[in-house]
């Protein structure tokens, strides 16, 4: 469905490059939403699902609460908190530094390891409509937004 009538525009958008604003704003929150409702069943909101894809990639090396708010997706969360209720539920734990006794490390645990294979091997909503596009689309759709943060 067209950005237009999705918003219900009665008026044309000035440029098409307000309109593409426009556009990737509605997307993006639509986008955020079906990935709420799916990780909802899982008990997680994106943002702790972001902290343990980036503790995963870390193949098991503990890291800094600091590394991880500069990995957000979500530049505005509260690392330490997340870490806190990611805690809580057993998915990662918190161990002292080694480099600097006043911080400490973020490592997942099995349990937050297995969450994620099991979320990698569900048939999750965030995929659907972007399987509409071919792998040539979805590159090329990649290196366009990639230039407009370039």
């Amino acid at each position: 469905m067209k950005i237009e009538e999705e918003i219900k525009q009665t008026v044309p958008f000035k440029t098409e490059q307000h309109k593409l604003i426009i556009n990737l704003m509605f997307t993006g929150k639509w986008i955020s939403d079906r990935i709420y409702q799916d990780l909802k069943a899982f008990g997680l909101t994106p943002q702790q699902f972001n902290v343990l894809r980036i503790l995963r990639g870390q193949n098991k090396k503990p890291v800094s609460v600091n590394l991880i708010a500069g990995r957000m997706i979500d530049r505005m969360s509260n690392v330490s908190r997340l870490v806190d209720k990611l805690k809580a539920k057993g998915l990662v734990s918190r161990l002292p530094s080694k480099m600097d006794k006043r911080q400490v490390d973020i490592l997942i645990s099995n349990k937050g390891m297995k969450l994620l294979s099991d979320i990698d091997n569900s048939d999750l909503n965030m995929i659907n409509g972007f399987d509409t596009l071919t792998d040539a689309e979805a590159k090329k759709l990649n290196e366009l937004l990639d230039k407009v943060r370039g």
